[in-house]
């Protein structure tokens, strides 16, 4: 049995899916240049949305007005998507910044969120009446939490910015679908009878999770987070009308969903927000090709608690936008791509979104990311995360772990 089984795996009958719950899958911007054969894999595999995500620096290389060459790969794409009856979702933001926009402090500088703004309307005009849902921003830490490093500001000028965007972007047309998609993760006590461990878990929830969805869904950052970052001013940075501005209400929120973390306080050393490592002495859970926990129960209990602390009293859909794994694939004589690690996760993360909707979470669907490799990837130590096989000609053959998607799609059913 895989290592990346999980406990609810032992169920002896076929779960299904509710009607309705769309199945999905992502990738970042630039992942998207060979449009009419990623399309064809979509509807190979039973897609019914895919979420893609554009470039700022692409659309608008100045920082101002939209090139409409750079849009152009966007227009087909969703012409590709539409066609074939897939629903577009877009991601606006994935980290890329115009150079000008960069050179005057990227989103240290204020005006930047502005300057978003200003780019979501612009692609909106572009885009308009081919995207139904729209995602201001993909993780507005990025992957690694509240980026404490570069300062607050930048962090809450990319709130602002997502404020900013969703009232504007709702002013122009009232029949979009809004929303956020945020980079979550569970922590876990190595010592849950530990005061230091327990306190450590909450810092890593309060930098990781709360820090956006306290401003988004309740308008102010949480107490305890600006506590343990009292240090960095970020309130200097909070002007009036801000915090109300970031709250506006959105019709989604995107859980993205890599791993959890088994943490402890670490020795010797300050409380600061984040200073937290798994002991040696402790178990942990087995790791991905790039050392991440796999832990599928924690997106469970992450569901199970977004919801019950924000997006169900909001009113506001909740998605897996994303989760996937990086792992060693195994290239067959015959060309055939084994990746049975990447099935079992898929698997047992789909497991974990039915144990949360049994706990009466409506979760809606679930975007597996990422649709491809990247030929980057593939030459490189860190494994792979696609459902399908990118070589360097380009040539793309569907994976084992596409193969068990597939089948699920097909079935609308999590066999045991």
């Amino acid at each position: 049995m895989s290592i990346f089984r999980a406990p609810h795996t032992d169920a002896v009958t076929a779960r299904h899916f509710p009607d309705g719950f769309l199945f999905g899958a992502a990738t970042a911007a630039g992942q998207d240049d060979g449009a009419a054969d990623d399309v064809a894999l979509m509807t190979e595999l039973g897609l019914a949305a895919y979420r893609f995500s554009s470039s700022w620096s692409r659309a608008c290389p100045d920082g101002g007005a939209l090139d409409q060459r750079g849009v152009d790969a966007y227009r087909r794409l969703c012409d590709e998507l539409l066609n074939a009856g897939i629903t577009p979702w877009l991601t606006l933001y994935r980290g890329d910044l115009p150079e000008p926009l960069a050179a005057q402090g990227g989103w240290a500088n204020r005006d930047t969120a502005y300057r978003f703004r200003d780019y979501a309307l612009g692609l909106h005009e572009a885009l308009g009446d081919r995207v139904p849902v729209w995602l201001t921003l993909g993780e507005p830490w990025g992957p690694g939490g509240l980026d404490l490093a570069a300062g607050p500001s930048t962090a809450h000028h990319r709130l602002l910015a997502h404020g900013l965007a969703v009232q504007a972007l709702r002013e122009r047309d009232a029949a979009l679908r809004l929303g956020v998609t945020l980079n979550l993760t569970v922590a876990t006590p190595a010592d849950p009878a530990s005061a230091a461990d327990l306190d450590a878990a909450r810092r890593v929830d309060a930098q990781f999770n709360r820090a956006a969805l306290g401003p988004l869904f309740r308008g102010s950052y949480p107490e305890d987070f600006l506590q343990d970052a009292a240090g960095l001013d970020l309130q200097a940075h909070v002007l009036s009308g801000d915090l109300a501005q970031i709250a506006q209400p959105i019709d989604l929120l995107g859980v993205n969903y890599y791993h959890g973390a088994v943490v402890s306080e670490l020795a010797g050393d300050p409380p600061t927000p984040g200073a937290v490592e798994p002991p040696p002495p402790a178990p942990l859970p087995p790791l991905t090709a790039v050392d991440w926990e796999v832990q599928p129960d924690g997106l469970r209990r992450l569901l199970v608690a977004v919801e019950a602390e924000y997006t169900g009293p909001a009113r506001a859909e909740l998605y897996v936008t994303e989760n996937g794994v990086a792992s060693d694939d195994t290239l067959e004589p015959d060309g055939a791509v084994d990746d049975a690690e990447r099935a079992e996760f898929l698997h047992s993360h789909l497991g974990a979104v039915l144990d949360a909707v049994d706990a009466g979470v409506d979760v809606r669907g679930y975007f597996y990311c990422s649709l491809l490799d990247t030929a980057a990837a593939a030459r490189s130590d860190e494994g792979c995360s696609g459902l399908v096989h990118l070589d360097e000609s380009g040539r793309r053959t569907l994976k084992r772990s596409g193969s068990e998607y597939r089948r699920i799609i097909t079935a609308r059913t999590l066999a045991p």
